[in-house]
């Protein structure tokens, strides 16, 4: 990944991108050419690893992987017109470009057949994607049979992470000024979490 030092993040930046993201795609290589699927991961930063599933009709997890695994992972991105910049005003030598957060990261697939492993996945995940939420729902508001009935239905997947490219791209090759007009123009489009991004991470 091309990333000036600018647009690099610091560790701890990219660990909170990989505790926060929403759906990542896992993109293999395999005989048959590249296979991409896109799912939801939890984080297990003690461990190194990115784990999830898949459904058991899905034949991504059945195709032998060459080499690593790659897990793209997204936080917000947005559109960016020089209409923001105040440097449009004083020079008009700006164009349009786009903010984004990603990290790309590779590792070893391993999959996991096995009920009790992908029950505690799915628990896992169920309970970070509803902590927010005023009433969580939680596996145990789901009838036991039914939930077991489900854990048929999927295998677990585990990425055991070897190496990660991230790239924070939020306008801080900017001036302050065009940094300002940025925030406040996502701001007035409804983009927040673009606008929070670019808040959080500026020069």
């Amino acid at each position: 990944m091309y990333t000036p030092t600018h647009f690099t993040p610091d560790e701890d930046a990219v660990h909170e991108l990989l505790t926060h993201h929403g759906a990542a795609d896992l993109v293999t290589a395999t005989p048959d050419g590249l296979v991409a699927t896109m799912l939801p991961f939890v984080y297990d930063r003690e461990q190194n690893t990115l784990l999830g599933h898949l459904a058991r009709n899905n034949e991504h997890w059945r195709q032998p992987v060459l080499g690593e695994a790659l897990v793209i992972v997204r936080g917000p991105d947005s559109y960016i017109t020089p209409s923001w910049y105040a440097s449009k005003a004083e020079h008009g030598r700006v164009v349009p470009t786009w903010n984004y957060m990603t990290a790309h990261v590779y590792g070893t697939l391993t999959v996991h057949d096995d009920s009790d492993w992908v029950a505690d996945v799915v628990r896992r995940l169920t309970d970070h994607h509803e902590a927010a939420r005023p009433s969580p729902w939680t596996v145990d508001d789901a009838p036991e049979k039914f939930f077991h009935g489900k854990l048929r239905a999927i295998v677990g997947l585990e990425v055991t992470i070897t190496r990660i490219e991230a790239k924070f791209k939020l306008s801080q090759n900017r001036p302050a000024a065009d940094i300002d007009g940025v925030i406040t123009g996502l701001r007035r489009a409804g983009d927040e979490a673009g606008a929070s991004a670019v808040t959080t991470y500026r020069p």
